[in-house]
């Protein structure tokens, strides 16, 4: 065993008060480092996952209409009379180059061709505002998982089916296998409408998502609308949710059309998770700042109190250099064994916390994210600040001189 350990593993033995208070110290502060992380990250990931749980990372469509010149006093233009037009569906010129230069994009894995607009939903006296999807499940599937959100019947949208959220299914008193009709446009204006058979029923987990979207096929949806062989949007999945915004841009640029992130459409919960990782740090900040005030209070005492063995260490011809490393060592080992107590105590904490409070179902209210990277991490930070917090009581236990030392003692 090297000399410099043998003597740092002597000095905490004999202060064993002082060894384990401050083991428990590092050990709580990192355990706390590791609980907040761990209910944060679980957290974030899960609010992130039931958002783009129903939505892609980003949506691309076309660019609005322009306002138009209106004429006025008999046809002739007298004065600048700007109206904005109602947006219509319209379709994507030339989608399929489109998509096409999307996927060649660096981070997108894959994109999918849709169509959404507005319709009625109607069955008997009762009638509800529906947002129509119009998907090609087989791509669409790479975006969103919608045929793990199906609760009754199944993902079905061959010919005239379509699939439904719990809301409207509720709303209208429609179940599988159930008849409604789909009204887009009004009579007046040549509108069109059919009836559809409900071939599953889906929840998103959303209220509102579930009480609006209703989902038929792609070819279907080009007829409703009047978009023969078009799409009206382009739904794209990135390789990192949080590149999404950065993708969206570069669509935008590279093709002209309209792009919008989830980040960008989910502004506010972006701002939250921003929030959360902010009060996060500085949390973890002060933990470790009173971690390392522990430390190096503990091994300044123990070089007041070592000083003499220190002198005669010195006398005897042990070189600066070597008492420098005893003091470093010390307080290495210090945050290594405080990083193994506060893994347990953290990872106890976070099993505790996600069983104790559970949802209806059984799941965590809580969730929790458990992940090794943040353990080593945490052990590397702990060990660091070990060894930065020894650098002062170690710097001055070197420079002592041992026959003024020994003298005074």
């Amino acid at each position: 065993m090297p000399f410099e350990l043998l003597i740092a593993l002597r000095y905490l033995r004999e202060g064993r008060a002082q060894t384990w208070l401050i083991l428990v110290g590092v050990g709580v502060g990192v355990a706390v480092i590791i609980f907040l992380s761990g209910l944060i990250g679980g957290l974030q990931k899960s609010l992130v996952a039931r958002t783009l749980g129903s939505q892609a990372h980003v949506v691309v469509r076309p660019r609005e209409e322009l306002p138009r010149l209106l004429p006025t006093h008999g046809g002739a233009i007298v004065e600048s009379l700007m109206e904005r037009p109602a947006q219509r569906v319209r379709s994507i010129v030339q989608w399929q180059h489109r998509l096409a230069d999307i996927e060649r994009i660096d981070g997108v894995t894959t994109a999918a061709p849709s169509i959404s607009g507005a319709a009625m939903a109607v069955r008997g006296d009762g009638a509800n505002a529906v947002t129509v999807r119009g998907i090609e499940p087989g791509s669409y599937g790479r975006i969103v998982n919608l045929d793990s959100l199906i609760v009754r019947g199944r993902l079905d949208l061959d010919g005239f089916k379509a699939v439904i959220g719990t809301e409207l299914a509720h709303e209208l008193g429609l179940d599988v296998g159930n008849r409604f009709r789909l009204r887009v446009g009004t009579e007046q204006e040549g509108g069109t409408s059919g009836v559809y058979t409900v071939s599953g029923i889906f929840d998103i987990g959303n209220k509102d998502l579930n009480a609006r979207w209703v989902f038929v096929s792609l070819r279907v949806a080009q007829s409703m609308f009047g978009l023969e062989g078009g799409a009206s949007t382009i739904e794209v999945k990135g390789e990192r949710i949080y590149d999404a915004e950065l993708i969206a841009q570069q669509i935008n640029g590279s093709t002209g059309l309209v792009a919008d992130s989830w980040m960008k459409s989910n502004a506010q919960l972006l701002t939250g998770l921003r929030s959360q990782n902010s009060s996060s740090v500085m949390i973890q900040v002060f933990v470790i700042l009173a971690v390392a005030l522990g430390i190096a209070s503990v091994l300044a005492v123990s070089v007041v109190q070592k000083s003499r063995e220190i002198g005669i260490l010195r006398a005897t011809g042990t070189r600066r250099a070597q008492i420098l490393r005893i003091f470093l060592i010390q307080g290495s080992i210090v945050g290594l064994l405080g990083s193994a107590v506060g893994i347990v105590l953290g990872v106890g904490l976070n099993v505790f916390f996600s069983r104790i409070i559970q949802n209806p179902d059984g799941s965590a209210t809580f969730p929790v994210m458990f992940d090794s990277v943040l353990y080593l991490r945490s052990a590397a930070l702990a060990i660091g600040v070990g060894l930065v917090a020894a650098i002062i009581p170690a710097r001055r236990a070197a420079r002592m001189d041992p026959a003024r030392i020994i003298r005074s003692g």
